[in-house]
């Protein structure tokens, strides 16, 4: 069965830090290039930051840029979100997927795979 899944959500307080994790199976992730997004209630979808198949090209959105990084072990078949200095308006599920199309891709149409959703909560 092919899928990804996503985990390491959780509730932090603000300032703190979140690492996720996406892992997949049933295909080798290092074919693809991998974005994770993330959506807010009420919100669109939105790309967060992206990464290229051997990992050489990343992408960040501004309001990212800084404070999270992706990374990704082919041997292990996922990719990491490292999110630090977390604010409140973070909060979202966040998602990963999986593009044959690169190096990297921000239109969220030319991704193949998807995650059910991590969800994060940045609160005191």
């Amino acid at each position: 069965q092919v899928q990804l899944v996503e985990s390491g959500g959780g509730l932090v307080q603000p300032g703190g830090s979140l690492r996720l994790s996406c892992t997949a199976s049933g295909f080798a992730l290092d074919y693809y290039a991998i974005g994770w997004f993330r959506q807010a209630p009420g919100k669109e979808r939105e790309g967060v930051t992206y990464i290229s198949k051997s990992g050489d090209i990343t992408n960040y959105a501004d309001s990212v840029k800084g404070r999270f990084t992706i990374s990704r072990d082919n041997a292990k078949n996922t990719v990491y979100l490292q999110m630090n200095s977390l604010k409140p308006e973070d909060t979202a599920v966040y998602y990963c997927a999986a593009s044959s199309v690169g190096p990297i891709n921000s239109f969220q149409g030319r991704y193949d795979y998807w995650g059910q959703g991590t969800q994060v909560t940045v609160s005191s």
